[in-house]
């Protein structure tokens, strides 16, 4: 049996995190429901601010010097 590949470990991982990231961001959306939670605007805001940064972070490690992405989909 052959070794994987970094990209075919990319894949595999990016595939395995990526699905878990969407399903967590889907539980988070069910929290705006005010039947079962209690919850200001500025808590809300603060959650996406902290979830915002942390994709403009982790994008960023993504990009070049030149601002084009590394990894072509």
């Amino acid at each position: 049996m052959s070794a994987e590949t970094r990209a075919e470990k990319f894949r595999r991982l990016a595939s395995a995190r990526g699905d878990r990231v969407l399903k967590d961001l889907e539980l988070i959306g069910n929290l705006a429901n005010r039947s079962n939670y209690e919850y200001t605007d500025e808590e809300v805001r603060k959650l996406f601010s902290a979830i915002e940064a942390e994709v403009r972070n982790t994008k960023a490690k993504f990009m070049t010097s030149s601002g084009r992405r590394r990894i072509e989909f």
